[in-house]
């Protein structure tokens, strides 16, 4: 009469070991059309700056903007740790001879991508100098912008706005947006 109850018992148990075997086993297989979530790309911008120094060391706003170009590179280490470099040249359409140059690194998070389309957001930290400064000045800026991956190689940055803060005296606050492309390196 002890028998069934323990077969059963028996059977139950040997059926729960071999499910949960089975579901370990499939959580250890690596799916083989993944790829390393590391990337590398470097790019080219171009961009219009608000300067917020129009001369007689006062911060205003300038009646000109500024123009120039710059360069980028972003370093994906996965979904979440991502880090961004930027230079910015800006020496065209000065106005009583000022110009802008900044050196910026920092965190960069773009939580999804949706149809090749990716929303940033990030925050640099760095060094800025202009020909209204005797030396660089610390330089910090967030801001954010959107990508198009074209195909593999190539994204498109759509936009890329920034609003910055210099330690100077007294306080700027320039602001601007970049447009350019990308080439990824790895």
């Amino acid at each position: 009469m002890c028998v069934v109850p323990m077969r059963r018992f028996l059977f139950a148990f040997f059926c729960a070991v071999i499910f949960g075997a089975n579901a370990s086993a499939r959580a250890q297989v690596v799916p083989a059309a993944v790829g390393s979530p590391f990337r590398l790309q470097a790019g080219a911008l171009g961009s219009m700056y608000q300067p917020d120094y129009a001369d007689e060391f006062i911060a205003q706003t300038s009646p000109n903007r500024l123009y120039g170009v710059g360069a980028f590179f972003d370093v994906r280490l996965n979904r979440w740790v991502q880090i961004e470099g930027e230079g910015h040249w800006l020496r065209f359409n000065q106005y009583r001879g000022i110009n802008e140059d900044n050196y910026l690194i920092g965190p960069r998070v773009a939580p999804w991508e949706f149809h090749g389309l990716v929303p940033y957001g990030k925050v640099l930290v760095g060094l800025g100098t202009g020909s209204f400064l005797t030396g660089n000045t610390l330089a910090a800026a967030y801001g954010g912008g959107l990508d198009y991956h074209l195909n593999r190689r190539f994204t498109l940055r759509c936009v890329d706005f920034e609003y910055e803060w210099w330690n100077v005296n007294p306080t700027l606050n320039p602001y601007g947006g970049s447009v350019g492309i990308a080439y990824r390196i790895f």
